[in-house]
């Protein structure tokens, strides 16, 4: 028998993995994952590597093949852990092994000196009171948010201040020239933001709260690991539960991750941990260089941070006693990986949870489908909280018909509702949020007349309008001239929908030329901090409208926004995408929850063509139970995740030509091996799944998946639905195999990617 083992992971690059023979006296005993020491090099240097994996055929010339030296005591080290974690990843969802050791292995990258600035507060309390009340007096908005931040923590970390707190270079040199602070420079190998002084506050939580705390720290005490699910509406006081969990598991000398998406990592909610740990927070964003994310990887392994926050890629954080992982958002489709490995956070954590004797805790206040559908099927523990812990009211929210706008002679973008109340605000000097639902916008027909959209007749997905003046559906290939007449109503009011947020603007400018209007879209935030000077002079209330794509909705609190319109609720929801409803649903109650987060109550509209439809009405009324029982009907009658499994086989390359062969090769042969798995399950007496006269696993395509081809480079996609993950997973790997074995392959890329988002 022979080891795949990658060497020394610190130091070498991860680019080569070396075969070694397993000894008859550790045959058995060797697995992947585990640490073994073996000889390197022409010197035969002992070195440490570790197995990733294991098999009866040698690559090399048997005469050049050295011996494993020994399997230490202390095998199963943090790095043991995560290279077991990366080889079941490579199982799970496609790839090469060195490519999930790059995902799951910090790798270190030489980095000159960081030099890090800091503001230092130089007034004392009364003092730094009495100027903020000027500030206040003043108007001066930017000052006075600074002001407050640092009576709150008198040392502020720079990028910080300029970053989460959008305030800009001049507002702090005026500051540092009136007294009020000094900017300090030192070099530093530390958190990415540190806070010195701890605050324990004490906290009354609500028996809602209550109740999830509890449960959770019995259970933990009780050595029972569980994956739960907490469904806490917006402003439930999730992240004060969170943080309660945390410190039990803290309390028993082990770590815990939180994972949030990257664009909700916000000032406040980091500092929120560190006030409650300290500097024994660390924090992981895309911001931080190379080098900086190794440095906090190993202070984590070195034991001198018990927290790490961050995006998806803080779930590899090697600490060497985990205890609990927190995704929050637990929806969010950021959580999915685009590269390969194209592996899901959700589940990872679940699969590193049960090797490191750790529990998980998914947050939402509309939970993922696959989440909740485990949480019904008994897989995870599922706890409620359904009141806001101020106990603040919901906004109100109205539905308005485009289709009885267009009847009575308005064919504005915006409704007579939406029109009145923004008149009503804007003389209130209350704000407004505008938020256009482009998301995954791929230009579907719809009619204004009566709201019937064209769908694909065998996917129920709406199609496509492409250049060429067909309809395409990107799951199956099916296709049809387009439409000018509506096959419903017989209307000429037929056609794709076109609004841009700029087209908007334009119109509010004109309707409402008192009003300040801002917009925020890829356009507008192409350059660095574009982001953060938008939001910062909204918050500032420079600007009355703010006018933006989903990256308006997700996190942000502006307590003077009372009305939240949204245009084209449609938009998301016929993209020709089976999740388009649960996507759907999630963005609108997202977007009402920006309203009325101040003391003042909070109104939505939502516009749209299809009022009746269960995503719409359910995000309307806020009623996510009814939305899930509605949604997984439909996924059960369609096969779709979370009901059964989908595997999607991306082909792409350069000859479109023989990327077609390739592709109808590829389907044959999958059928083969369908075959074959089904008369070993006929010949052992195993029923189908399925309904009788339905196989228990489909092949469709291939079809073009999207966009057939970008940058000169033609695409492809065949999808396998089967009811069994693991099914899915076999036939991966005999695609694999086949792959390798046919040299046409070597002029195409073949991907996986498992239920897909």
């Amino acid at each position: 028998m022979f080891a795949d083992v990658i060497v020394d992971i610190q130091h070498e690059k991860l680019d080569k993995i070396f075969q070694y023979r397993i000894p008859e006296s550790m045959e058995g005993r060797v697995e992947p994952g585990m640490g073994v020491i073996v000889p390197f090099g022409k010197g035969n240097r002992k070195i440490r590597g570790y197995v990733t994996g294991i098999s009866e055929k040698c690559d090399y010339d048997l005469s050049k093949v050295k011996d494993i030296i020994e399997i230490p005591e202390r095998a199963v080290e943090i790095e043991a852990k995560l290279v077991s974690l990366a080889a079941w990843m490579k199982s799970n969802y496609g790839g090469t092994m060195i490519q999930a050791l790059k995902t799951v292995l910090p790798i270190k990258h030489k980095e000159n000196a960081k030099v890090k600035k800091k503001l230092r507060l130089l007034l004392d309390e009364e003092t730094g009171k009495r100027q903020l009340h000027y500030y206040q007096e003043k108007n001066q908005k930017a000052r006075a948010r600074l002001m407050e931040a640092l009576l709150d923590d008198p040392v502020l970390e720079y990028d910080l201040v300029t970053k989460k707190l959008n305030i800009t270079m001049p507002v702090i040199r005026a500051l540092e020239e009136q007294g009020v602070l000094r900017v300090e420079t030192e070099q530093i190998f530390r958190n990415p933001v540190r806070q010195t002084v701890r605050q324990e506050k004490k906290i009354v939580y609500t028996p809602e709260q209550q109740h999830v705390i509890s449960r959770f720290r019995e259970d933990y005490m009780r050595g029972i690991r569980q994956t739960y699910l907490i469904h806490g509406v917006t402003g439930s006081g999730k992240t004060e539960v969170y943080m309660e969990m945390i410190r039990t598991v803290v309390d028993q000398g082990r770590q815990a991750i939180v994972l949030i998406p990257e664009i909700a990592l916000t000032y406040q909610t980091v500092m929120r941990f560190y006030r409650r740990f300290g500097d024994r927070v660390s924090v992981m964003n895309s911001r931080l260089s190379a080098g900086e994310r190794y440095d906090q990887m190993m202070r984590a392994k070195s034991g001198q941070i018990d927290v790490m926050i961050g995006p998806r890629s803080a779930l590899f954080t090697p600490f060497p006693n985990l205890g609990l992982i927190v995704i929050d958002e637990e929806h969010d489709t950021a959580y999915k990986s685009e590269q390969t490995p194209r592996y899901h956070a959700r589940e990872t954590a679940v699969q590193r949870a049960k090797t490191e004797d750790a529990s998980v805790v998914l947050g939402s206040a509309t939970p993922s489908m696959e989440a909740m559908y485990r949480a019904r099927q008994g897989e995870y523990v599922l706890l409620e909280m359904r009141n806001r812990s101020r106990m603040q009211q919901m906004a109100e929210v109205y539905i308005a018909d485009m289709r009885e706008e267009l009847k009575n002679g308005n064919r504005s973008i915006l409704s007579g509702r939406l029109r009145e109340l923004m008149e009503d605000r804007l003389e209130k000097g209350e704000q407004i949020m505008l938020f256009l639902n482009r998301r995954g916008y791929s230009g579907f027909i719809s009619c204004r007349e009566c709201g019937h959209v064209i769908k694909c007749p065998h996917c129920d997905v709406s199609l496509s309008v492409h250049r060429d003046g067909k309809m395409r559906c990107h799951y199956c290939g099916y296709e049809q001239p387009k439409v000018t007449v509506c096959p419903e109503c017989g209307s000429h009011y037929i056609g794709e929908f076109r609004a841009g947020t700029q087209q908007i603007e334009d119109l509010v400018r004109k309707i409402f030329p008192q009003a300040g209007v801002l917009r925020m879209d890829m356009d507008t935030t192409r350059q660095k901090d574009a982001h953060e000077k938008i939001l910062s002079a909204f918050a500032n209330e420079e600007a009355d409208v703010l006018v933006g794509t989903q990256m308006i909705v997700k996190g942000h609190d502006f307590p003077n926004v009372t009305l939240v319109g949204v245009l084209a609720a449609d938009m998301s929801l016929y993209t020709g995408d089976y999740r388009s409803g649960e996507r759907t649903f999630q963005l609108l109650t997202q977007a009402e929850g920006r309203a009325g987060r101040g003391d003042r109550p909070g109104e939505a509209v939502i516009q749209t063509y299809d009022p009746s439809h269960y995503a719409i009405r359910t995000a309307a009324e806020q009623d996510y139970e009814a939305f899930y029982e509605e949604e997984i009907r439909y996924r059960e009658l369609m096969g779709y995740p979370p009901v059964e499994n989908l595997l999607a086989v991306l082909v792409s390359g350069a000859d479109e030509a023989l990327l077609e062969k390739g592709c109808h090769y590829l389907r044959e042969y999958i059928l083969r091996v369908i075959r074959g798995i089904t008369s070993r399950e006929n010949a052992a007496g195993v029923q189908n799944s399925r309904e009788a006269g339905c196989p228990a696993v489909q092949v469709i395509g291939p079809a073009s998946p999207g966009i057939d081809k970008i940058k000169d480079i033609y695409r492809k996609v065949i999808y396998i639905k089967a009811e069994q993950y693991g099914l899915l997973a076999g036939i991966k790997d005999k695609i694999e195999q086949y792959i390798e074995i046919n040299s046409g392959f070597d002029r195409m890329r073949v991907q996986f990617d498992f239920n897909p988002m």
